[in-house]
């Protein structure tokens, strides 16, 4: 049995779940997703909670979609209610980041400014040197949020590049010059 899949998701306010078959939309204050589960995978809406189950808990695959559908759709409920944001670091002399239209322009010791194109339901927001990555699919914003990283990640010495805002960086002790007295 899955200890995660048979959680019941509360619905919150403004939040509802329409189920046509296997295709699931979620509606809520910040928008719209919608998404289809895998064969062997229910979904039932009783007033204001939401149930996930599965035709045959001994099966080993539908056990393990099980948790994975429950998650997914528990993700859905809170990003159309509150939405998901990741915050990144620019640190390094010289490195900035600024939004020009719909993209993000970072300049983070390249000899030319990188350009990202902010993907279509992220929004992106450039306050001094953090960089705020805000959305109502989960997936996306995380995955944006890697991408930008993966521009300029941190390096273990100085500590220069992108990095979440909560990030830890293990640093290196630099090269030791050995004194040559003779």
């Amino acid at each position: 049995m899955s200890r995660i899949g048979k959680k019941i998701i509360e619905l919150p306010e403004g939040a509802t779940v329409t189920v046509n078959g296997s295709s699931v939309d979620v509606k809520g204050v910040k928008g719209q997703l919608s998404r289809t589960f895998p064969k062997g995978v229910s979904v039932a809406v009783d007033g204001k909670n939401v149930q996930v189950t599965v035709a045959d808990p001994e099966n080993r695959q539908q056990r393990a979609f099980w948790g994975l559908s429950r998650a997914l759709l528990a993700n859905m409920v809170e990003g159309v209610s509150k939405g998901f944001e990741k915050r990144l670091e620019v640190q390094g002399v010289g490195y900035g980041a600024e939004m020009k239209g719909t993209t993000l322009v970072l300049h983070v010791g390249y000899s030319h400014p990188v350009e990202f194109a902010v993907p279509e339901g992220i929004t992106i927001a450039v306050q001094k040197n953090i960089i705020v990555i805000s959305g109502i699919d989960k997936q996306l914003v995380g995955e944006t949020a890697a991408n930008i990283r993966k521009v300029r990640k941190p390096e273990p010495y100085k500590g220069k590049g992108i990095r979440y805002v909560d990030e830890q960086v293990r640093r290196k002790a630099g090269k030791v010059v050995k004194s040559t007295a003779a």
